[in-house]
């Protein structure tokens, strides 16, 4: 069983999100949280799997809350949720520690399975979305020096595949692309995330792009 804390200021999101949730036979929600203060106290004391957290509340956002859970040893995952007005924001909550993001209108099943993916320890970032984000906020100008040091970690066929993810493009699709078994893609990537120490799929998009590895807007 995945436990799920929710944390949004709207009573009726709260709700909404909780019945939605605990419909499904492999998830329980185990406490909501009007505030990020109340998710990050609520977060130690209960210890729930995945923490669904909307990103503008009261008292502590999302994203100083995404980064205060995570900060914590063990502690739980979170999955960001957000409209498209507020993809801004949803760039500095991944750079907090969220596992990936999720908009507020999927339908039941999308959110459900979006909970068993980051439950399981997998980033959640749908490609269309994630190139958008990308495209649309991450303006940082690319930065030789860096993008050459993290190169140098780096296989050639690696630092391909780490330019693949940061595009979106899913184990499967980087697969096809380069002509590789998904389970050589996953080895690729895993190696990168030790060579790079970097947590997880997420955090390589935006060190990708924070390094000059790839450009916002490029093909």
């Amino acid at each position: 069983m995945i436990t799920v804390l929710v944390a949004d200021d709207h009573a009726l999101i709260r709700s909404g999100l909780s019945a939605m949730l605990g419909a499904q036979p492999d998830l329980t929600v185990v406490g909501e949280a009007a505030d990020g203060a109340e998710a990050v106290r609520l977060a130690g004391s209960l210890a729930p799997d995945v923490v669904m957290m909307d990103i503008r509340m009261p008292v502590m956002d999302g994203i100083e809350a995404t980064r205060r859970i995570r900060h914590r040893q063990d502690g739980p995952r979170v999955l960001v949720l957000t409209t498209f007005d507020l993809d801004g924001y949803v760039y500095e909550a991944l750079r907090a520690g969220a596992a990936g993001f999720l908009l507020k209108d999927a339908p039941p099943g999308q959110l459900a399975e979006a909970v068993r993916t980051v439950a399981a320890g997998d980033a959640l970032l749908a490609p269309a979305v994630t190139r958008r984000l990308i495209d649309r906020f991450l303006r940082v100008p690319p930065v030789d020096t860096a993008a050459a040091l993290a190169a140098d970690r780096l296989t050639d066929r690696e630092l391909e595949v780490l330019q693949l993810v940061a595009r979106g493009l899913s184990n499967a699709e980087i697969a096809a692309a380069l002509h590789l078994s998904e389970a050589t893609v996953k080895t690729h990537v895993s190696r990168v995330l030790t060579k790079l120490d970097l947590r997880d799929r997420v955090q390589a998009v935006v060190h990708a792009y924070e390094h000059g590895l790839v450009t916002p807007g490029s093909p």
